[in-house]
């Protein structure tokens, strides 16, 4: 078994097997990753392939510094990103009368298990869960967020909004269901 070390410096090299062992220690954390941003399955899988062309193409450039699971988690998230801008997604603001009447209380989420948030987070319009994942998961500020979509940092703060109100009805809704 390889170290971290062994397996990036054997991956520069382009050692199969390295490669290989990367992929199938990291796939299914990158892999839920591309899940969150990813329409369905098939664009994840997509999404997937392009962030390890992207890692096996740039691998050379990490430096051992830092962690680098954090690393190939910020390429995988970057080539979702690159997908998503390609098939011209629309990031709009909202009016400010809109933006009066979204109410930014999610704290209602806390009942729901992971995999009913995700399925949910899934179900957002694609600007929408964008910036909710870059924001909420990600840890991104909506300036940082407004540099990599190239929109307003207004436009990221009004669709994080609308992606929490949007969020909040649906789990309201499915409160009101009976299980």
């Amino acid at each position: 078994m390889l170290n971290e070390r062994d397996l990036i410096q054997g991956c520069i090299r382009k050692d199969t097997i390295a490669q290989h062992t990367l992929f199938e220690k990291y796939a299914g954390i990158l892999m839920t990753i591309c899940r969150r941003y990813a329409g369905d399955q098939h664009e994840a899988e997509d999404m997937l392939q392009e962030a390890f062309i992207s890692i096996f193409s740039h691998i050379n450039q990490f430096k051992f510094a830092g962690s680098f699971e954090g690393w190939l988690k910020r390429i995988t998230v970057n080539a979702a990103i690159k997908i998503l801008q390609k098939r011209k997604i629309k990031v709009t603001g909202i009016t400010h009368d809109q933006h009066e009447l979204i109410s930014p209380d999610i704290n209602i989420i806390s009942d729901l298990n992971t995999e009913d948030l995700l399925k949910l987070i899934n179900q957002l319009p694609d600007g929408y869960r964008i910036i909710f994942n870059l924001y909420v998961i990600e840890g991104h500020s909506h300036h940082e967020i407004a540099d990599i979509l190239k929109i307003k940092s207004a436009t990221s703060r009004s669709q994080l909004s609308k992606a929490r109100a949007i969020l909040k009805d649906k789990i309201i809704l499915l409160q009101k269901i009976p299980g």
